[in-house]
């Protein structure tokens, strides 16, 4: 799908989306979210945390979620065409952002918004200590592995006495974090599905996310179908992505404030 020559003519659906990530550029870059007041709720889930807060993994997130739009709208405003895959790509890297956000601001009470966080930690960690393995990378004096850190977060945990910590599920974040930001969770849940199937290259997803532009037959007795984006999904999409862009915005501002 071409894009005309001004841009975003044909996609106007995803302008609410580009203004609201828009709204937290500076002059070269996008600025983080403010610091945490001294005395707010979230500064009291992070006091016994040291540097694995929720604050640090919700700024990381969003900024996340932000640079991923920013990089699509770039796409369609720049390079003025739309694939059928790239934008679901994009999206979904946001939308994980925005709920992963989302979802670590929400939880019912203080020992469960510190499991969370926790429990990304950690799973941050076996990823890293994961890539080590495979790059043989060996800690500078005085560092720590991707392992050790693990285990120090799992023992904060333990001090703690939470839970034991156990690997988050993207599909459940997204629920939640969709409930929470007013939006139906089962069909959010479903449009990620669609674009994580398109970023891995998967074939059911132009069959329920994409449009026939044309079919010729070929010599083979086939047919070749050429598909494009059903913008009717993907402005779903964009509009889930702001709305927990905007949602993940407020709750951080409420959470981080001084009372």
């Amino acid at each position: 799908m071409n894009a005309p020559a001004n841009g975003l003519e044909d996609f106007t659906y995803l302008a609410p989306l580009f203004n609201a990530a828009d709204a937290y550029r500076g002059d070269d870059h996008f600025r983080l979210l403010p610091d945490v007041a001294e005395r707010s709720s979230l500064a009291k889930d992070d006091e016994p945390l040291g540097p694995w807060g929720t604050a640090k993994f919700v700024q990381s997130s969003f900024s996340a979620g932000l640079m991923h739009v920013e990089a699509f709208k770039q796409l369609v405003s720049v390079a003025q065409q739309v694939d059928l895959h790239s934008p679901w790509t994009l999206l979904r890297g946001a939308l994980e952002n925005f709920a992963t956000a989302a979802w670590l601001l929400a939880g019912k009470n203080r020992e469960e918004r510190r499991h969370r966080v926790l429990c990304l930690w950690a799973e941050d960690f076996r990823n890293r200590a994961q890539h080590e393995r495979d790059t043989n990378h060996v800690p500078r004096p005085g560092g720590k592995t991707g392992t050790e850190r693990r285990e120090e977060v799992k023992q904060l945990a333990q001090t703690l006495g939470l839970p034991n910590l156990t690997k988050p599920e993207a599909t459940s974040i997204i629920y939640e974090a969709a409930a929470g930001a007013g939006l139906a969770p089962t069909p959010t849940q479903a449009l990620w599905r669609v674009a994580s199937g398109f970023a891995h290259g998967r074939f059911w997803p132009s069959l329920r996310a994409a449009k026939v532009r044309s079919a010729v037959p070929i010599s083979n007795g086939g047919v070749l179908v050429d598909f494009g984006v059903d913008d009717d999904q993907l402005e779903e999409m964009a509009e889930a992505c702001r709305k927990l862009l905007e949602h993940t915005a407020s709750r951080y501002k409420v959470r981080s404030s001084a009372p």
